[in-house]
């Protein structure tokens, strides 16, 4: 007898969302409705808030994360530890290889 396992697109988000917590210079994450306004940090009882998980042309996940960085911290640098620690943590985590994974800095806040 063999099974399958289904990975909803809320577990993927959630997964992605505490990911990027852990990141150093991550204050939190906004939301990426914009009627909520970007004002608002998300803080980790919001895991998946901040994350909008997509599909590209050939069915695979895509993953947006809208972050609100530390003041004074290389956004860059940070938004390229995200993708890798997002993207090793999906692979090893949910068997997902995300088609892309997009990190759009939408506030920066003094901790």
């Amino acid at each position: 007898m063999s099974g399958s396992i289904h990975i909803t697109e809320a577990a993927l988000a959630s997964l992605i969302g505490l990911t990027a917590h852990e990141i150093p210079g991550v204050v939190g994450m906004a939301p990426a409705n914009l009627k909520e306004g970007l004002s608002r940090v998300l803080g980790r009882a919001n895991a998946s808030d901040g994350v909008v998980i997509g599909k590209d042309g050939g069915g695979q996940y895509t993953a947006d994360l809208y972050i609100v960085a530390a003041y004074g911290v290389s956004i860059p640098t940070v938004a390229r530890n995200i993708t890798d620690r997002v993207e090793h943590m999906v692979r090893s985590h949910a068997g997902i290889e995300l088609a892309a994974t997009r990190v759009h800095a939408v506030g920066v806040q003094r901790v």
